[in-house]
């Protein structure tokens, strides 16, 4: 039984691919170390690539040989991105970062995972993933209320939102400890007055012994 080039899964795609990029890459240095011509290793690198074609026309049936359709999409699929698409959809989907990193990996993903896409459309879908893929829950809830139509207006007013969150946390811990400290100020002005309420007890108490003071 024949297997089509096309019935492979997207990781052994992705897996191959890089591969075969490494194969050429590895293979170009040593010719370049070999201080052989620029034509010789292109003609070398264009003699891989014919070779990996021609196992993947090997995977079509020879009654499609003849039509060109077939062929292409076969071809597309071992050499092109198109199939990388729904990887690079679900690597969208799965991303949990903080705002000022996760903003430049939506914008490259998007740009891989929508090319057919108008630029309109890919902005208003980048806000869209960047909200869902931002890691902390307050954060994200703020921003999906803002319903941001832009991956730059979600990114400021996240970044926005997470800086007041922080001044606010730390106002909090300062506010604390003056408490703390006020506290403790309080505690000592009481034990200074008991202690002078003592002496002057002890000191209304005290008899002098000598016979005239009686």
């Amino acid at each position: 039984m024949e297997v089509k080039a096309n019935d492979e899964s997207i990781p052994t795609r992705c897996n191959r691919q890089r591969l075969e990029g490494s194969q050429i890459l590895s293979s170009t240095t040593e010719l370049e170390r070999s201080n052989l011509s620029h034509n010789a290793c292109s003609n070398y690198i264009r003699h891989i690539q014919q070779e990996s074609a021609a196992e993947v026309l090997q995977g079509i049936p020879s009654d499609k040989l003849t039509d060109l359709t077939p062929i292409e999409n076969a071809l597309e699929a071992r050499f092109g991105n198109s199939h990388l698409t729904q990887f690079y959809r679900t690597e969208l989907k799965t991303r949990r970062q903080k705002p000022g990193l996760l903003a430049d990996d939506v914008e490259r993903l998007m740009s891989l995972a929508y090319v057919e896409c108008p630029q309109d459309v890919r902005d208003s879908l980048a806000a869209q993933y960047f909200v869902d893929a931002i890691r902390d829950e307050d954060t994200q809830h703020a921003t999906r209320l803002m319903d941001a139509k832009y991956l730059k207006s979600a990114l400021a007013y996240s970044m926005k939102y997470e800086a007041a969150k922080t001044v606010s946390k730390t106002s909090r811990n300062v506010r604390s400890i003056e408490i703390e400290d006020g506290t403790g100020k309080e505690k000592d002005e009481k034990f200074d007055s008991l202690l002078k309420t003592l002496e002057k007890l002890l000191n209304t108490h005290v008899c002098c012994w000598k016979k005239e003071h009686f």
